[in-house]
């Protein structure tokens, strides 16, 4: 089948922010034939890149010129089960939450507790998504590609994937030269889960549940995410926009000095990890409104749009944000979001 090019597409839909943005080319890829046909064209302008897949990471501050690559590679392929876990093949562009929503209920665990995250497949190892004490690397044994340079199928184990905190060789090292097509996944038939997150344990002791089962994590994890989170749906966004910062010891140890009641907790040996929420409210943003920008009242982690900002309106807010936090506490918070 003839790839398909769409010029001046509108690709606002697309995305969980819900600002307007227009693609001066779109091209819907479903087969990994078409990645390799796709760049061995020569009529398209194969740079800049931007790759497409459940928009739920991205802002958009302006048109996309280039060439828009919309992932729509869907699919579950079981590779082995035994009594012990059980592997699975993954499309790029199958949506997340339905994903772990088909894996809870035949009762595979390791991914419960990312429920209710918005976004496709794909983007999952990019980030390294992680939620209430998991992060996706626990479960990634593969990630399939193909480089956009040369045309060829790529696969990353998961040692070369380098996962990191809310970061991957494709968020860094390899960003723009592989488009990844398939996820690996091996997933327990036994294990126990992860309750030490703090909000969640709590929740679930509330219920009354101290031997969870993963649907009753999952049940949970999303009650607290409703809770918290607007629903891209009503309110655009893309879920938290910073990632919470880590320090050294020494210096929390001279911020706490003049703020005792800074939160933080150990990653690693030398390391505090701060959550950049409280920092956000301490220096007083939590709620705030300019326009239809807007910082989430529920969730000060969250940049919103309430209906009509432009991504330029919801970026100059986040760049106030982050100088705010710099200028009380030294510390320049990192986006969790693409911004182009």
């Amino acid at each position: 089948m003839a790839l398909q090019v769409w010029s001046q597409h509108d690709i606002t839909p697309l995305t969980t922010f819900g600002v307007p943005v227009t693609a001066e080319y779109a091209v819907p890829i479903a087969r990994t034939e078409d990645i390799q046909e796709l760049t061995g064209r020569s009529d398209l302008p194969l740079q800049p890149w931007v790759i497409l897949g459940g928009g739920s990471n991205w802002l958009f501050t302006r048109d996309l010129p280039g060439l828009t690559v919309l992932i729509r590679i869907t699919g579950i392929e079981h590779l082995e089960e035994n009594h012990e876990y059980v592997r699975l093949r993954v499309g790029a562009g199958e949506p997340w939450d339905p994903f772990v929503a088909y894996c809870v209920e035949r009762g595979w665990g390791g991914l419960e507790n990312l429920s209710l995250i918005y976004g496709h497949v794909g983007a999952t190892p990019v980030q390294n998504i992680g939620a209430y004490g998991v992060e996706i690397a626990e479960v990634i044994e593969y990630v399939e590609t193909v480089d956009l340079h040369s045309g060829e199928t790529v696969i990353f184990s998961n040692a070369e994937c380098q996962f990191a905190y809310r970061s991957s060789v494709f968020k860094t090292r390899c960003r723009d030269r592989y488009l990844i097509t398939h996820v690996q996944y091996r997933l327990s038939k036994t294990s126990e889960v992860t309750t030490t997150y703090h909000s969640l344990s709590n929740a679930l002791a509330e219920k009354g549940i101290y031997d969870p089962s993963i649907l009753d994590v999952r049940r949970t994890v999303i009650e607290l995410r409703q809770r918290k989170l607007p629903n891209p749906s009503e309110v655009g966004n893309a879920g938290s926009f910073f990632e919470n910062p880590h320090v050294s010891r020494m210096y929390y140890a001279e911020l706490q000095k003049n703020i005792p009641d800074l939160p933080g907790f150990h990653v690693g040996e030398d390391r505090i990890k701060i959550p950049a929420a409280w920092l956000i409210e301490y220096c007083g943003w939590k709620g705030y409104r300019e326009g239809d920008a807007g910082v989430y009242p529920h969730q000060p982690l969250v940049m919103v749009n309430y209906g009509h900002a432009s991504g330029q309106d919801i970026f100059e807010l986040s760049e106030r944000v982050r100088r705010s936090v710099y200028e009380t506490f030294g510390i320049w918070l990192e986006r969790e979001v693409t911004v182009v």
